[in-house]
């Protein structure tokens, strides 16, 4: 899975970048032999354009049946999920879903909740879910993206970079990332989620603040950085009351 988001619409962090600006090849959203690449790579892949804000694209090419691929789309909000979800029972019964519903369905409705209705911090409906999976949510309405992964022994590949626009990039394929983003790119951090308006935080501590490391890759390559919890932090997490008319995306 991929998706590539205009900086207007998802800024990284500024530490994700590398000094060595040169080697990414791409500007993603913009060249259209990005995901012409991505095809030649994942072959039967299907791909949606946002016009500038982006696009994101999809393969069940060499899907791995215990951490499957799913992706779905429900009034414009567009998502790509791989992975399980442990405790999918109980979560399908507290949004109201039906039986037959699935973990992508799950989180689409997590988000909906929280952009909709949500009285309280998002960090507490991530944590809510247990398993081991990572998801890319694009709301098409509000242009906002909403990205974690739940993975505490690495099982879910899952890298995020910045392209020569500074571009977001995410995909499970590291090739993939690295051929748009050159050395600006690293693994998205486990127990850690990202959006539009409050960029990177961790809900498995969400009262501390993330510091940025220097990431070396598999050839011993400096790339972008990675992203731990600092223990000796403490941030301000005042919870702001949101009426039903308020959206989402501008409280978190």
């Amino acid at each position: 899975m991929l998706a590539v988001f205009d900086k207007a619409v998802a800024k990284g962090p500024e530490a994700l970048k590398n000094l060595d600006t040169d080697s990414a090849q791409f500007s993603a959203p913009k060249d259209g032999s990005f995901i012409k690449y991505f095809n030649s790579v994942q072959p039967d892949s299907v791909s949606l354009n946002f016009g500038s804000s982006g696009f994101i694209a999809y393969s069940s090419h060499k899907k791995n049946p215990l951490l499957p691929r799913l992706f779905s789309v429900v009034d414009d909000i567009f998502c790509l999920f791989q992975g399980h979800i442990e405790n999918i029972a109980p979560l399908k019964q507290q949004y109201g879903l039906t039986k037959t519903a699935n973990e992508v369905s799950v989180v689409i409705e997590a988000y909906r909740t929280l952009r909709d209705r949500g009285p309280y911090p998002a960090n507490h409906v991530v944590r809510d879910i247990n398993g081991k999976f990572a998801f890319i949510l694009y709301d098409n309405t509000s242009k906002s993206v909403f990205a974690a992964v739940q993975d505490a022994d690495g099982t879910v590949p899952f890298f995020w970079g910045m392209d020569s626009d500074n571009s977001l990039v995410l995909s499970d394929d590291e090739v993939v990332v690295k051929k748009a983003c050159g050395k600006s790119f690293a693994p998205f951090p486990k127990g850690c989620f990202f959006t539009s308006s409050g960029g990177l935080r961790s809900f498995e501590f969400p009262q501390k603040e993330l510091k940025a490391t220097p990431w070396v890759d598999s050839l011993g390559e400096v790339c972008g950085s990675i992203f731990m919890v600092d223990e000796h932090s403490r941030k301000e997490t005042g919870m702001p009351r949101v009426g039903s008319a308020s959206n989402w995306s501008t409280q978190f």
